[in-house]
């Protein structure tokens, strides 16, 4: 089962999609990578779904990636003795660490380490965003505020401090105790929340201990400052647009999404982008104009996958949202402007030998019309920077590793086929013949372009470049 679209589709799992038929389903109609959220569901609750999700795999013989998304530190607000109150603009509303329900004057909150980091001014954000306090002044761990925008605010709301770098590490308790589950489980993925700083990722880093790939979830300000650093420590970005919607205007957002996917490219690491994709999806069985425009702008700027949160997890339609989304992807791509925008936002190559070997795949592969360009890989490095390349031509991904074959699902225009390793530049070009025609790639009298690294099976090693007839 080969896909036609070149960018993939993560689908979160959850109570609307947890059955074997829904999941099956679910691939069957497009996706690429599921998303096992831990900000909810039980240990055993994901348990079943990822075994579902491995039967499913061997059924379907491809491989499927599973991302084990952390909660990350949830700053909340407490209780009200009402259990919600209704704040007016320019009313005083004060925080503290007294732990009992609040009242239309004040509320507790459980968070020492938010006084720690604000100061007169700083403002603060409440059931995302629609709340925001501003501090006028801090009597020691008690914050007296002045309400700017006001509403209602009920039980346990967020809490977010848009300007402030928080004293708190990317992994609570549950999440290390989730991470620790994950990782047992068999995650292709770990997805990091609340990062602010390099300094988070290099943390899970040392925890998970190369025994999964991490995902950076780019929600707070602050990471958008240190990108750079982040991208160098992280294996792919999710562009998580609903936080950070709400702790910056919305308005620049967009431009966001734009450079931390051009950034992501330029580096030739995955790049996710995710929120409210497709949120009328819900409960509507087609999506909003707007949201088509949306999905399509992802694509257009050339992310590796676009990703359903609520629309599969809780909603009514989670398969007609999957097979709409897939079908918006196949539209853009093959639109005539596709191309054009995709080369405008090109990055030469680095100065490697398999940053030339895959650059000049795809022109080779470009020039002379090749069916397909296969790459043989151990880690996946070769299949990364191929794909990074962005090339004309579809790209299967050979390789005699599982696991790499299910974390590069979410790769932009790679069909995996896990294979035994080569042995000989003979066994490769038959090999890489024998695969393209039994996927449906290519036919007798279609020519390829194969690259690989010698000594075979060896990581990181491409340097050969081949072009090869399928007779």
């Amino acid at each position: 089962m080969r896909r036609t679209r070149s960018t993939k589709i993560v689908a979160t799992l959850g109570p609307a999609s947890g059955s074997p038929e829904v999941i099956g389903a679910l691939f069957d109609a497009g996706v690429d990578v599921f998303r096992l959220n831990f900000s909810h569901g039980t240990h055993d609750e994901h348990r079943a779904r990822y075994d579902i999700i491995r039967a499913v795999e061997q059924e379907r013989k491809r491989p499927i990636g599973i991302l084990v998304d952390l909660q990350g530190p949830k700053l909340r607000v407490g209780t009200f003795v009402d259990g919600k109150v209704v704040l007016k603009a320019g009313q005083s509303f004060r925080l503290d660490l007294i732990d009992r329900p609040g009242d239309e004057t004040r509320a507790f909150l459980p968070h020492p380490e938010i006084f720690e980091a604000i100061s007169p001014g700083t403002d603060l954000l409440l059931d995302d965003g629609r709340i925001r306090l501003r501090v006028v002044r801090l009597r020691g761990k008690v914050a007296e505020t002045e309400v700017v925008t006001g509403g209602p605010l009920s039980n346990r709301k967020g809490v977010n401090v848009p300007n402030a770098v928080l004293p708190l590490s990317a992994l609570t308790e549950k999440d290390r105790r989730d991470l620790r589950f994950g990782l047992d489980l068999g995650a292709d993925w770990i997805a990091l929340s609340f990062v602010q700083r390099p300094e988070d990722v290099a943390e899970a880093r040392r925890l998970i201990e190369g025994r999964a790939a991490i995902m950076v979830k780019l929600e707070k300000p602050q990471a958008i400052e240190r990108l750079q650093e982040i991208l160098d420590l992280t294996d792919a970005v999710m562009v998580a647009r609903g936080d950070l919607g709400v702790e910056m205007p919305p308005e620049d957002v967009p431009g966001l999404q734009k450079r931390i996917v051009r950034a992501c490219r330029a580096a030739g690491k995955p790049v996710v982008v995710a929120t409210q994709m497709l949120e009328s999806m819900v409960s509507a069985p087609a999506p909003t104009r707007a949201e088509a425009s949306d999905v399509a702008t992802a694509v257009y700027d050339g992310a590796d996958a676009v990703m359903l949160s609520a629309e599969t997890a809780a909603g009514a339609y989670p398969l007609e949202a999957v097979a709409i989304m897939s079908r918006i992807i196949g539209r853009v791509e093959q639109d005539p402007l596709y191309r054009p925008i995709m080369d405008a936002e090109h990055s030469p190559p680095e100065h490697t030998a398999a940053d030339a070997i895959t650059a000049a795949a795809a022109q080779v592969a470009q020039t002379i019309g090749a069916a397909a360009i296969c790459t043989f890989t151990t880690s996946g490095s070769t299949t990364m920077r191929a794909a990074r390349e962005r090339p004309t031509s579809p790209i299967l991904g050979l390789t005699a590793n599982l696991a790499t074959a299910r974390r590069l699902a979410v790769l932009w225009g790679v069909h995996w086929v896990p294979t035994r390793d080569i042995r000989s530049f003979s066994d490769m070009v038959e090999r890489a013949r024998r695969v393209a025609v039994q996927e449906g790639v290519a036919q007798s009298g279609d020519r390829l372009v194969i690259t690989a690294g010698v000594p075979f099976g060896t990581p990181g090693s491409t340097n050969t470049l081949r072009i090869a007839w399928v007779e």
